[in-house]
């Protein structure tokens, strides 16, 4: 007998080797039913699989967290099933779920998919799920492996890189087999409601030297009415598509004549200074210092830093007086130069070291994207200098700077900690132990949640991932802390202690906004180009109802507005009343004040917010003092 403990702490004892779908049963048969796949001792599993041991279990149902991952990772089987009923020569690469569903890639040979061909994949999965087919797992060894994938060059070269004696695991249903590690749902009958999305084309490993597959994006729920309201929200998206709002707000260009390297339009200027002033007024009450390195540094500070050796690839080069020079792809060497500089006690710290600071990244041109994935962009660096018993704090109040800043754009956030990569790291094991453990403990000693991201940590050191959710319910990644043992090792980094010997900082490297650039396109599609007060390029429009009568006072109403700072424009055109109000909606400006004969009468203003149908008549002191109140309120 084993000893089986549920969630809620009870303790029940069965059979060795019972499934999770037999104690579900033993249960009750339609908790059973509600089930899709358990967790056992913390290890997602299959629910028919045996436990042989005394253990922790967690049935999944479709209202655990853990849910609609499986049913997606599941769906892009069913669709690789479909596609390989369809065109049998398929051969797959890999297919994960993902944030908000999944994706297969795929060669298909000569055949070429369009968007068209999407319905009718839809229709062959359809059949497969009406089918109702068994979803079974079985241990191979690497030989049988190879053997049942001797005909696709994918699964065969994955199944190569695996180290022998590995347990490999494929996954059958009906005629189709697959290489996967699982769990997934017992049958097909779970995957009634799902949509294919797009094609993409994608690398094999996302290597360019390598072929490129076509990469099939699709996501799935448990009920119709959720993906009806996802398919609604994903329609809203492409509204709020920041290159497209981009364009219609005169925020940003792109040329070919620089692929990769945005130009900001008088009102993106705008709105990017704002931001910038605000980052600017922040640091200096935490008590940054605010620094400006150089753009081009020659190749042996790369090469002292790690960057030569690690990051090469992604830097552009060039030579000055036949010395190698590299366009810095990161702020962190030009900070450490700047820390060389003068001489530093245990009294200075903590010390931080704040740039906003230009860097260049190759990027492939086919990852390119608007302002999320350019070649160049600002990134607002800070480099916290500490001893090691400082960590912990300094982790804590960088994590509620970060509270805050972000809250002022609602924006929510899920904290991950990347730890070691496996390979291209510096330093030494133990040492990224004791960073990791101590940025974990600052979260634990704040309460915070977290998720852990093995590997994923800079080459340098550990780091805290903040993940973004905007108003879409979107993720994206933003803010880091990372913690660095490494460099200031390498750069011989060092400060007076209190005994007056010398000895080695720990530094903190963070990002809040990340990307200056991807931030701001962030904060487009976040407020779908209808800014905030405080940010918005222009923030009122004055609009005389009759040029010839009202364009006087509309005039000083504009002077009064420009003297208290605000960034006011008049329309003064030739143009009907509905023409000009309706166009000052498009440019989303947040408040319009239409100016008739009432307003000149009475001295006052006419205002309508942006959105807003409703108009509110106040004198001009009350309404500078309202909107003053706004942007100071941000």
């Amino acid at each position: 007998m084993i000893n089986i403990q549920f969630a809620d702490g009870s303790v029940k004892s069965f059979a060795k080797g019972i499934s999770a779908e037999a104690i579900a049963t033993a249960i009750s048969p339609s908790l059973r039913k509600r089930c899709l796949a358990a967790e056992v001792n913390g290890v997602l599993t299959d629910l028919t699989r045996p436990i042989e041991t005394d253990a922790k279990l967690i049935l999944i149902t479709e209202e655990s967290p853990v849910a609609l991952e499986i049913i997606r990772h599941s769906s892009a089987h069913l669709m690789a099933q479909a596609i390989k009923t369809m065109y049998p020569w398929a051969q797959f690469g890999v297919g994960p779920n993902i944030e908000e569903g999944f994706y297969y890639d795929i060669d298909l040979g000569d055949t070429v998919l369009t968007d068209t061909d999407l319905p009718e994949i839809e229709k062959v999965m359809t059949k497969l799920v009406a089918q109702s087919e068994l979803v079974s797992r079985r241990e191979v060894s690497k030989a049988e492996a190879l053997s049942v994938f001797k005909n696709d060059i994918y699964k065969t070269e994955l199944i190569n890189d695996l180290p022998d004696g590995d347990i490999i695991t494929l996954y059958s249903q009906g005629d189709f087999t697959d290489l996967c590690r699982g769990p997934h749902v017992p049958s097909t009958k779970w995957l009634k409601h799902f949509k294919l999305l797009s094609l993409a084309g994608a690398y094999w490993r996302g290597d360019s030297k390598n072929k490129q597959l076509t990469r099939i994006y699709g996501t799935s729920f448990f009920t119709a009415e959720a993906l009806t309201d996802y398919l609604t929200m994903v329609e809203e998206r492409k509204k709020r598509d920041h290159r497209k709002l981009g364009k219609e707000l005169d925020l940003f260009m792109l040329s070919e004549y620089g692929p990769g390297f945005p130009f900001w339009l008088p009102n993106g200027m705008i709105l990017r200074r704002e931001l910038e002033n605000f980052w600017y007024k922040v640091h200096l009450k935490e008590g940054y210092k605010l620094i400006q390195t150089p753009i081009m540094l020659n190749k042996e500070l790369w090469e002292v830093s790690g960057h030569w050796t690690i990051y090469r690839e992604h830097m552009y080069t060039s030579t000055i007086d036949d010395q190698e020079y590299a366009i810095k792809p990161m702020n962190c060497p030009g900070g450490m130069l700047v820390y060389k500089h003068d001489i530093h006690s245990y009294k200075d710290f903590p010390l931080k070291i704040g740039e906003l600071g230009l860097v260049h990244r190759h990027e492939a041109s086919g990852a390119l994207n608007g302002l999320f994935r350019v070649r160049n962009f600002t990134q607002d660096d800070a480099h916290i200098f500490m001893t090691e018993a400082m960590i912990v704090h300094e982790v804590s109040e960088l994590v509620r700077l970060y509270d805050y800043m972000y809250s002022v754009f609602g924006l929510s956030y899920q904290i991950e900690l990347s730890t070691r990569p496996l390979e291209k790291y510096i330093g030494e094991i133990s040492t990224w132990d004791r960073a990791e453990k101590a940025l974990a403990d600052a979260l634990i000693s704040m309460g915070k949640e977290f998720k852990i991201n093995p590997g994923d940590g800079a080459f340098y050191g550990p780091k805290l991932d903040f993940k973004l959710q905007d108003s879409m319910n979107r993720i994206w990644q933003c803010g880091t802390i990372q913690l660095d043992m490494n460099l200031p090792e390498r750069f011989e980094l060092t400060y007076i202690d209190q005994n007056g010997e010398k000895k080695r900082p720990v530094m903190l490297h963070r990002a809040l906004f990340g990307s200056i650039e991807r931030f701001i396109g962030i904060l487009i599609e976040h407020y779908a180009g209808a800014f905030p007060t405080w940010l918005a390029p222009v923030q009122i429009k004055v609009i005389p109802v009759n040029i010839a009568i009202h364009k006087a006072y509309a005039e000083a109403i504009k002077v009064s507005l420009l003297e208290n700072d605000f960034r006011v424009e008049a329309d003064y055109r030739e143009e009907k009343l509905g023409y000009k109000i309706r166009e000052a909606q498009t440019k989303k400006i947040p408040y319009q004040l239409v100016i008739g004969d009432k307003e000149v009468a009475d001295q006052t203003i006419t205002y309508r917010r942006y959105g807003e149908l409703e108009q509110i008549t106040v004198s001009i002191t009350d309404f500078i003092k309202m909107v003053k109140q706004e942007i100071a309120n941000k």
